[in-house]
């Protein structure tokens, strides 16, 4: 079967956004290399994308707007065909996942609060939210950016029994659970992050009941416990994400752990790095390893092939994906791989056998 890569671009002038559209790559799976094989334009900043466990159906919000978008992909192709869209009841929407029978799609809206949950129909196609849950707290001390509570990450712990919210502008991440009666979010719990840190996103380790998160404004990493019937999360430890000789601005984006549950990843912003760090097999703690240039300014995203042989960094500011080898201990070399393609804002992977 082939492997397929779908980019999402921002668009919009207010994001300085230079894409078209999403742009969809044949994958070979030997170099890692990419071949242009779509764009799909008129599309306004599709900003976040997921695809459902069938591998049949991408979705798309768009920043900066109030919509996201379901589209039927060619499992031969890999083409895409937009089949609908639906309002989020809010505005900028960030993120949106699955639940665990991906018949809910999760959606949060950054810019003004809330999340919306999505029936997910068998042709996938979207049906209305039927309620928008608010997210609440206590804004923090940052004054541009913690003016509201700035959910920004929703995704689905490894239980596939909670989701969780990091707020950017709160200072806090929330656990929710799916009411599906009802289609709608419910606030199961919440822990403080430090004051002023912009909690970002969080990945969870695969096998032992610990969370990760890239903390956005005070750029360091936070390692959670997590108690799996409650779903409460306890801070371990937090660790800075750049090197302690940096001195520069930058702002932590991406974090996620490898498939063996051995190393954390994340992404800096100023320092312009990929930061690799070492999980203590016991206590979950962090160490770090490694440190390696983008190579191109503002590396908004990362993600890895799905044999994670490959680690790709979508630099929104430097118009590029630049790709590294992923080695046995999980330390990260050059490829000489290098995508073209204006504005890259996330990266999935598609038609997998």
């Amino acid at each position: 079967m082939n492997t397929f890569a779908y980019v999402g671009c921002y668009t919009t002038p207010e994001r300085d956004g230079r894409g078209k559209g999403i742009n969809v790559y044949r994958v070979d799976r030997r170099t890692g290399a990419f071949k242009h094989v779509q764009l799909l334009g008129g599309l306004e900043n599709p900003s976040f994308l997921a695809i459902d466990k069938s591998g049949r159906f991408l979705y798309s919000v768009h920043g900066d707007r109030s919509e996201v978008t379901a589209y039927a992909i060619d499992g031969n192709t890999g083409h895409l065909r937009a089949i609908g869209r639906q309002p989020t009841g809010g505005y900028n929407p960030i993120h949106l996942a699955f639940d665990a029978s991906g018949k809910f799609l999760f959606v949060t809206n950054y810019g003004t609060d809330s999340i919306a949950v999505f029936p997910v129909k068998p042709d996938g196609t979207l049906g209305p939210y039927p309620t928008l849950a608010t997210v609440k707290g206590t804004l923090g001390p940052h004054r541009t950016e913690q003016k509201n509570v700035r959910p920004h990450h929703n995704p689905l712990d490894r239980q596939g029994k909670f989701f969780y919210l990091p707020t950017k502008g709160a200072d806090s991440i929330i656990a929710y659970r799916l009411d599906s009666k009802r289609c709608l979010a419910v606030h199961v719990n919440e822990v403080a992050a430090r004051p002023g840190a912009g909690p970002r996103h969080i990945d969870f380790h695969p096998r032992r009941a610990f969370a990760y998160v890239i903390n956005e404004l005070d750029s360091t990493i936070t390692t959670y416990s997590q108690d799996r019937t409650s779903g409460k999360l306890t801070p371990l430890q937090t660790v800075p994400s750049t090197p302690p000789e940096f001195t520069g601005y930058s702002t932590g984006a991406e974090i996620a752990v490898d498939r063996a549950g051995r190393n954390v990843y994340v992404s800096n912003r100023g320092h312009d790095s990929i930061g690799v760090f070492a999980i203590d097999p016991g206590k979950g703690t962090l160490e770090p390893r490694q440190w390696v240039p983008t190579k191109g300014s503002v590396p908004r995203f990362f993600a890895f092939d799905p044999s994670e042989r490959f680690l790709y960094v979508a630099n929104q500011g430097g118009h590029s994906i630049v790709t590294y080898k992923v080695g046995r201990d999980g330390k990260l070399s050059p490829s000489p791989v290098r995508v073209k393609v204006p504005s890259p804002a996330c990266i999935v992977f598609g038609g997998v056998a």
